[in-house]
């Protein structure tokens, strides 16, 4: 299975050209919860952090201004450590 893939800061240019500002917004406060994608899902955190764990995997920790991309089909645990707000887009 495919692994996560996180960009690190990516600048307001790139997010312009992705259209980042135009994707719809998810907000959650800290809290942990199972999750398994259906399709895959690009998202860039505007604010917070969350720690990502894979199912038989490593974590991976996401902090605002991250961009990432989770596989469909991936099965994991989110566990949100400040209070998240992210821009998402599924394939």
């Amino acid at each position: 299975m495919s692994r996560i893939q996180i960009e690190r800061a990516i600048s307001q240019q790139q997010q312009e050209e992705l259209g980042i500002p135009r994707w719809p917004i998810w907000e959650k406060a800290i809290s942990t919860f199972p999750w398994t994608y259906d399709s895959s899902e690009t998202c860039y955190l505007s604010a917070g952090e969350v720690i990502v764990t894979p199912k038989g995997g490593e974590p991976v920790t996401i902090s605002a201004g991250d961009l990432a991309t989770f596989p469909a089909g991936m099965s994991c645990t989110w566990q949100i450590t400040a209070d998240l707000k992210k821009h998402y887009f599924f394939d």
